[in-house]
């Protein structure tokens, strides 16, 4: 068993934060650590329900003096996205997450962290374990498969929830309350393949974006760095060399912002040197237009191998999809100063059992706006001929003015820090809007520690905001009963 965070505070927080990270929880397979939480309720003689979507909720009941306040319903997801360098021997099937500390911050070795959601799930654990807190009767729900749609939630039974106040731990900002949040939806477009054979004098390449930072879809947006999937598309199409198209692969999430994409490429051999030189000088420009946000850009072509390309008519295709299916910040708000309103993000291409798919997550606070983005890419799917679909939509969480929960939570944290908290919205697709749809007259906020480059494998946890947002938390939980 780990034991890397033993020396760290919170004791219990980081404890069951170790735990959760020994237990596999990818989106999808969440079988283990559903369980696992069933059996920790056990452990501490709580009533638990796990749902046929795994989603779990256990109940704890209100201590002394507490027993009036409205009920308080904490809420994270046991899921994590599953990302990994190419050089990093890991099996997210099996392995357990390798943390390791480097000065305030917890990583992993090479892989995601797991602190989306983890530390949410742990602070909940920690305070549900303590026998020394003051609170209202609890329910903690941890939700299923919120990183590859939020179905758990969206297949949650309301009516099994009884509190009144949502204290969603899954942002990743300190000092931040979230009180809004863009709504969303997957699109998959599938692009049927036909091949011809590679002529006897032409070589196979492949060109390899990578070096890029990536990042999550909704959080880093903002932040206009290098889509692989995309920047693919603009190097095939500023090659000035005649090429076969064989196959294009990049990204493995597409609510993550892809960092690496692969192509394979067929040219005359005569045309060997000069599309390495081409694309030497594609290099350049690419280089100098992300010098900000991706330093770490390389594009490399190497040899490869191939029998088969895509035709001529279907290479087209694809060239037009990885162009111009939406990607990055569409709109901004005009509300809320540096507030992305909506955006799509390629974040999948791959090239499997002759088909061509390509996954984008699509968000936006204004439902309408998400609405016409699906449209635009429906309608290049049927100028290509190519298959679409959208779904797992979630709606948007509208701002409730005139807040109690919202109120305490600023008076609380004013009485800690000093200052007031940053009431803001984010683009980032939380539960909150699902969940309340369900329980129509509860309130819901998000609060979490300072997280940095989440859905990467670079994700590192501040461990020093970790105890300043647990402390809030259990603060926010003592004061109930004076509202």
């Amino acid at each position: 068993m780990s034991n890397v965070l033993k020396d760290l505070n919170p004791t219990l927080v980081f404890k069951y934060f170790e735990e959760i990270s020994q237990v596999p929880r990818g989106s999808g397979d969440e079988e283990r650590i559903s369980e696992f939480l069933v059996n920790f309720a056990k452990e501490l003689n709580l009533e638990v329900v796990q749902d046929e979507h795994l989603n779990v909720i256990i109940r704890k009941p209100a201590t002394a003096g507490y027993e009036n306040c409205p009920g308080v319903i904490l809420q994270g997801h046991m899921d994590m996205v599953c990302e990994k360098n190419k050089d990093v021997n890991h099996d997210f099937e099996k392995d357990p997450i390798d943390l390791r500390i480097v000065d305030d911050m917890i990583y992993a070795n090479g892989t995601t962290l797991g602190a989306d959601n983890g530390i949410a799930v742990a602070m909940s654990m920690a305070v549900l374990a303590s026998s020394d807190l003051a609170h209202p009767a609890l329910e903690v729900l941890v939700t299923s498969n919120e990183e590859a749609g939020m179905t758990g939630a969206n297949g949650l039974d309301g009516s099994l929830l009884k509190g009144k106040y949502i204290i969603n731990l899954d942002s990743e900002e300190e000092g931040f309350l979230l009180v809004s949040c863009a709504g969303g939806n997957r699109s998959y477009v599938t692009l049927p393949l036909t091949y011809k054979n590679i002529e006897d004098n032409k070589q196979a390449f492949m060109i390899e974006v990578k070096g890029l930072l990536g990042g999550h879809s909704g959080m880093d947006i903002v932040k206009q760095r290098a889509n692989s999937n995309v920047t693919m598309g603009r190097i095939l199409n500023l090659l000035d060399v005649d090429f076969d198209l064989v196959e294009v692969n990049g990204g493995s999430k597409n609510n993550a912002i892809p960092r690496e994409c692969e192509a394979i490429v067929a040219v005359n051999k005569d045309q060997a040197e000069t599309l390495k030189a081409n694309v030497a000088k594609i290099e350049e420009i690419l280089k100098n237009e992300f010098k900000t946000t991706d330093p770490g850009l390389e594009v490399v072509v190497k040899e490869a191998t191939a029998d088969k390309a895509i035709t001529d008519e279907c290479k087209a295709k694809v060239m037009l999809l990885l162009n111009f299916i939406p990607n990055g910040i569409q709109t901004v708000s005009k509300d809320i100063e540096g507030l992305v309103e909506s955006s799509s993000n390629l974040g999948v291409v791959k090239t499997e059992n002759d088909v061509m798919s390509f996954e984008s997550a699509v968000r936006s606070s204004v439902a309408t706006l998400r609405e016409n983005l699906n449209k635009k890419t429906k309608m290049l799917c049927d100028t290509v001929n190519a298959n679409f679909e959208n779904t797992d939509g979630y709606p948007a969480w509208e701002y409730a003015k005139d807040s109690k929960l919202e109120e305490l939570c600023v008076d609380v944290y004013e009485k800690l820090a000093g200052k007031k908290p940053v009431i803001t919205a984010i683009h980032a697709g939380l539960e909150c809007g699902l969940l309340l749809d369900k329980m129509p007259g509860c309130e819901a906020i998000s609060m979490g520690p300072d997280m940095f480059e989440v859905h990467t494998p670079n994700e590192h946890l501040s461990i020093p905001s970790v105890k300043n947002v647990y402390e809030f938390l259990l603060a926010v939980l003592k004061s109930m009963n004076q509202y």
